[in-house]
């Protein structure tokens, strides 16, 4: 039997299943679907022909438009309808044609995306992707699944994540590019194959980060990609220089951390 708050408005062409629990002041729309395990929070608005369904929570104040499709099953070969869910924070906005996948067993069961996010129309997050806060994807992102994205990395329009990549935390993705390999938080990438062009100086800068702090950053940025061995064993050689500076060290542990991934850098086959 559905939850419903007695402040909800819902359209009368609208369809809610039993079993879906609707917060206080949620508004659905004209044309939507809602599944019989969805849970919408306070304050959640689904602007019409919207579809949330599949195992799948949504948090307070996020909007989702238009031929949105929130919850749905996996799209991997390895999908034979396992219990999976999906998880978004509050205050995201979903525009037109977007789609979130839940997880799969394989990939610990379950899709994550953080608070104040705005996905522009048709970007796609796949099963078991790991997303921050204050992330913002582009129309027509394309994320693969099991990738991760640290928080306030922004990602520009059309570029496709491949499958288990990391992104770090602020990074900025350009337009079109292919991210095969993970990205170091504050990073730059531009490209097809995506290279490392430098820092997000911009963001640092827009986030509060002074300037003696963004030029310890580019410094040990140099050390690492510029130094005579491969990357993270340049990373793991400067380690104890910068222990002072939380920026660079988050860098570093990045790039340190035991991961078979390789990492972009402003070299082709480099890492």
């Amino acid at each position: 039997m559905s939850t419903i708050a007695a402040s909800a408005r819902i359209h009368p062409m609208a369809i809610v299943e039993d079993g879906a629990v609707i917060g206080e002041n949620v508004v659905v729309g004209p044309f939507s679907h809602v599944g019989p395990r969805v849970v919408l929070k306070d304050n959640v608005e689904l602007v019409s022909h919207a579809i949330v369904t599949g195992k799948t929570e949504i948090g307070k104040g996020c909007r989702i438009f238009p031929m949105a499709v929130i919850g749905g099953v996996s799209q991997s070969l390895h999908e034979a309808g396992e219990e999976s869910s999906l998880t978004v924070g509050d205050n995201c906005t979903m525009r037109e044609g977007v789609t979130m996948n839940t997880g799969t067993v394989g990939g610990g069961g379950t899709t994550v995306v953080g608070s104040d996010c705005l996905f522009l129309a048709n970007s796609h997050v796949a099963h078991d992707c790991q997303l921050g806060s204050g992330i913002i994807m582009s129309n027509n992102v394309m994320l693969a699944g099991h990738v991760h994205v640290g928080d306030r990395a922004i990602l520009g329009g059309g570029c496709a994540v491949h499958q288990f990549t990391h992104i770090g935390r602020q990074a900025f993705i350009g337009g079109l590019s292919a991210v095969n390999y993970d990205v170091i938080p504050y990073g730059m990438l531009n490209g097809n194959p995506g290279l490392l062009g430098g820092l997000n100086i911009v963001g640092m800068t827009r986030a509060g980060m002074d300037k003696k702090t963004l030029h310890r950053v580019r410094r040990a940025f140099k050390d690492i990609f510029e130094g005579e061995g491969n990357v993270r064993a340049n990373a793991a050689a400067i380690r104890d220089d910068y222990t002072d500076c939380k920026e660079a060290m988050e860098i570093i542990d990045f790039i340190t951390v035991d991961n078979d991934r390789a990492i972009s850098s402003p070299f082709r086959r480099k890492g």
